[in-house]
């Protein structure tokens, strides 16, 4: 939950931040005594970080080995991309349409969420864009339309080396975001992994989001698609709100990363922020807290699939866990964007005590990504509210 100024109680269905919960007691305490020992400037060696880096290793397959610790998830996706550039001797970068990886300046750059946008400029030279993977808006079958989008990727790589470059590197979340909660289709990182190491490329799972096994079935999200990474970046969840995130790749890309211009990161890696990333894992694990995620996000999910039958507006309901997205439209036939109607829900439900947001290039998808320890009793809380609020006027829609 969170609280305003006033007392009132809101519950929290969307602040994935706050990974294991707000505030969470372990989380406090671990900060609060490691501040009263140490904190400081990471050129002192402390065991936290080495024990930390062990301890987040163990939760990856045996090669990605080497870990970067940094301030923020931007901060990580933007080192992924130094290191990519580093390992390929190319900064040609595949990124997805409609996603976001960041505020850093190379980070806005390949995110088309940000640039395509209010305020934003032209796709630069070096970033190629792919197409979305939104099966729910495709004219083709997952199948057909996996290879569509292999083709469009086909023709990217072809026209980098073209113009006498080269791929450098492939940048995806592996389940989308700011997309609209989109998952993937079956065996498209695979494919896409495949065609862009062949080139020479190397492939960077932005984990920044949908990590630390909020998707419930995994860990990470990648392993739904069977695919090892390069590169993994890691952000918000790590530190329950406190900023550390941190970059995992292979020894291949460690090493030539590792090319004489030292990397150094003043508080990446701090005693204070290793101290708080162990307890977040102890909590995830001691609590339960992926199983939740699996167990209490299908229920939520099945019951909001459910009121698509009794709500139209509901045009679909995706993904897993507690990274769940429900897609407002106007028309079942058009797929026209309820967008407004999707703002009105939010404040109508912010109205009600419960915090809801929008997400999706049309701004029409609800995202509910809430603290890892909700329950049954909130989701049923969620889903009354839900119900209530459905069944105004404001949401009738063409059939």
């Amino acid at each position: 939950y969170l609280y305003s100024h006033k007392g009132r109680r809101y519950l929290d269905t969307v602040n994935n931040v706050a990974h294991v919960g707000h505030e969470h007691p372990r989380v406090v305490r671990a900060a609060q005594a490691q501040n009263a020992v140490l904190n400081t400037n990471t050129r002192y060696l402390h065991p936290a970080i080495l024990n930390y880096a062990e301890r987040l290793l163990s939760f990856f397959p045996d090669s990605l080995n080497v870990v970067h610790f940094v301030n923020s998830g931007s901060e990580a996706n933007e080192l992924a991309l130094r290191m990519a550039r580093v390992y390929t001797k190319s900064k040609e970068v595949i990124a997805l349409r409609g996603a976001y990886h960041g505020n850093t300046i190379k980070c806005v750059d390949i995110s088309s969420y940000k640039f395509e946008g209010k305020g934003g400029f032209p796709c630069p030279d070096d970033t190629h864009l792919l197409s979305m993977p939104d099966l729910y808006r495709s004219e083709f079958s997952e199948e057909e339309a996996l290879t569509q989008y292999l083709k469009e990727l086909d023709k990217c790589l072809d026209r980098i080396e073209d113009s006498g470059s080269k791929v450098g590197g492939f940048i995806a979340e592996s389940v989308l975001s700011c997309g609209g909660q989109l998952p993937l289709p079956k065996d498209y990182l695979k494919n896409v992994y495949q065609r862009v190491r062949a080139r020479g490329g190397v492939c960077i799972a932005d984990e920044v989001q949908v990590g630390f096994g909020r998707i419930g079935s995994h860990f990470w999200g990648f392993q739904t698609q069977e695919v090892v990474p390069d590169i993994v970046t890691l952000g918000k969840p790590m530190g329950n709100g406190h900023p550390i995130g941190a970059v995992i790749c292979t020894s291949a890309v460690a090493d030539a990363f590792h090319n004489g211009m030292e990397y150094f990161n003043t508080f990446g890696g701090n005693p204070v922020s290793c101290q708080i990333g162990q307890t977040v894992l102890d909590v995830i694990e001691q609590e339960g807290l992926q199983q939740n995620a699996k167990e209490v996000g299908r229920y939520l999910k099945n019951e909001l699939s459910n009121f698509s039958d009794s709500y139209p507006i509901i045009g679909d309901v995706r993904s897993d866990g507690f990274f769940l997205g429900m897609e407002l439209v106007r028309s079942t036939n058009t797929l026209e964007p309820a967008d407004k109607e999707a703002s009105y829900l939010a404040a109508r439900m912010r109205q009600r005590g419960i915090l809801l947001s929008t997400d999706g290039p049309f701004h029409n998808v609800i995202k509910i990504k809430p603290p890892m320890c909700f329950s049954n009793a909130n989701a049923d809380f969620f889903l009354e509210n839900l119900k209530y609020v459905l069944r105004e006027n404001v949401f009738k829609v063409d059939a």
